[in-house]
């Protein structure tokens, strides 16, 4: 298994265990997100407890509807973003990540990223923004949009900022 850590922060923030693509000209590494069941989950066995002598209180469920890789990767949502404020992450962003890069990838990354930021710029009003567990406002953040029709977010992280560590 593959998992995908932060270049700038180190946070875990995916891994190849979840439905994956490259995408926008290999800017980008788009993950699909699910909808699970999470905690103490009643299940119903046909039995009537007060009949049989049990309680018959009912059951007290903790049970909570959680997006697997937001829980799994402990991703801790920002608050909305507006184009100015997207930008002005970016530029911080881009010229820290550019650091990371390899001299001879760095013409191609700039090309990638600018491509990637005004795809997300142009659907800024559509985006969740989350950073990793560190909550490091300087690292990299973690988009997540719906699909038309689809039930659960699609997770997007620039693939240039991301170290592939094997487990």
């Amino acid at each position: 298994m593959l998992v995908y850590e932060d270049k700038l922060s180190g946070d875990e923030l995916c891994s190849d265990s979840y439905p994956s693509e490259i995408t926008t000209d290999g800017c980008f590494l788009e993950v699909q997100g699910s909808w699970v069941v999470k905690g103490d989950v009643e299940i119903d066995t046909g039995a009537n407890p007060s009949a049989e002598g049990g309680d018959d209180g009912g059951f007290e469920s903790n049970e909570q509807k959680v997006v697997d890789i937001i829980d799994a990767f402990e991703l801790v949502e920002q608050g909305e973003y507006g184009k100015k404020d997207l930008m002005s992450y970016f530029k911080g962003w881009i010229g820290s990540v550019m650091e990371k890069v390899a001299e001879d990838e760095k013409d191609a990354f700039k090309k990638r990223v600018q491509t990637g930021v005004k795809k997300l710029v142009g659907m800024v009003k559509e985006l969740q923004v989350f950073t990793g567990p560190s909550m490091d406002p300087d690292a990299t953040m973690v988009f997540a949009y719906y699909k038309e029709g689809a039930a659960a977010p699609t997770f997007v992280y620039f693939l240039d900022a991301l170290n592939e560590v094997k487990c």
